[in-house]
């Protein structure tokens, strides 16, 4: 099929747009700022409607734009966030409703950050979206109000946790950490990380793009076991073969955030999320074990994958 994806660019964008060119797909990336590259890229603002529009017809359409969330959770922060979400999916929205015929399938991306800091309790698609924080669950809310109105067959609201994928700004913090000897927990170590190996988000994807794929709605893109942060830091040293390191507490962690202008919650808030659609419809995760994911992305990386 042909796919249309905003938001091609950014890093796990362009992961997917590799995965479903191999797997026979035409892949057309919409990009501010077009260039040489190995998919056919259109021209857009990422705001308002133009002749890029027309590619819509009768494509799948996987909208992952969206600015970074590593950066401070300033009011001028927060109002990028949320503008860089939110305008481009009206616009893809707008785009849409000027088709005679619905987009097939639409993959709308969200983040498991809608439910806040939920502390211990297991999450699944059910869960209702949290108050805050804003620059967490405020955005994310905004994200997913804006796809409400698109013209498509079938629409898949994609709550993504962290996605473990070599040579990412996430996973990179990880291993530098762990490399450096700052590998133990962070701040009270309790809180829960909802992640998944990046060889199973792309395969979750493809299972959506399906034609007979019978999901919509609300879908989680996590791996079947969530960790603690203690657990995850443990793992990490344990994939590098590093001994136990001394915590970072919460406080240090703050100051931290300042100095390399990023958000302290992002490592001390934590949601327990489970993909209970996906196992209830016979998804099976290549990489569900923590530690062979782990294992698995570095052998990678020292095979120069």
């Amino acid at each position: 099929m042909k796919v249309v994806v905003a938001g091609g660019s950014g890093a796990l964008g362009r992961r997917l747009c590799a995965d479903l060119a191999a797997a026979g797909h035409e892949v057309v990336v919409l990009t501010r700022r077009p260039r040489p590259g190995p998919h056919r890229q259109v021209g857009w603002d990422g705001r308002t409607l133009g002749p890029w529009g027309e590619e819509l017809a009768g494509s799948a359409v996987v909208n992952l734009a969206g600015e970074l969330v590593d950066r401070r959770p300033t009011a001028a922060n927060i109002e990028l966030l949320t503008t860089s979400r939110v305008e481009p999916t009206q616009a893809l929205v707008e785009a849409s409703r000027t088709l005679g015929s619905p987009v097939p399938v639409w993959v709308q991306a969200s983040t498991l950050a809608i439910y806040g800091d939920a502390g211990d309790v297991v999450l699944d698609e059910s869960a209702p979206p949290a108050a805050g924080p804003p620059q967490m669950a405020g955005v994310a809310r905004a994200w997913e109000a804006a796809v409400e109105g698109a013209n498509a067959g079938r629409l898949v609201v994609l709550r993504t946790g962290i996605v473990l994928d070599n040579d990412t700004p996430a996973l990179d913090r990880l291993w530098s950490l762990a490399r450096w000897g700052l590998g133990g927990r962070v701040g009270p170590g309790t809180q829960w990380v909802s992640w998944t190996h990046v060889d199973d988000w792309l395969a979750i994807v493809r299972t959506i793009l399906e034609p007979e794929s019978p999901l919509s709605g609300v879908l989680h893109a996590t791996g079947p076991e969530p960790a603690r942060n203690a657990d995850l830091m443990a793992a990490l040293r344990r994939s590098l073969g590093r001994p136990a390191a001394p915590p970072t507490p919460a406080a240090l962690v703050r100051i931290g955030a300042m100095l390399l202008r990023t958000d302290p919650a992002l490592a001390l808030t934590g949601r327990r999320a489970v993909p209970a659609r996906l196992l209830e419809n016979g998804f099976r995760f290549a990489h569900p074990e923590l530690d062979e994911a782990l294992a698995d992305l570095r052998d990678r990386q020292s095979a120069g994958a």
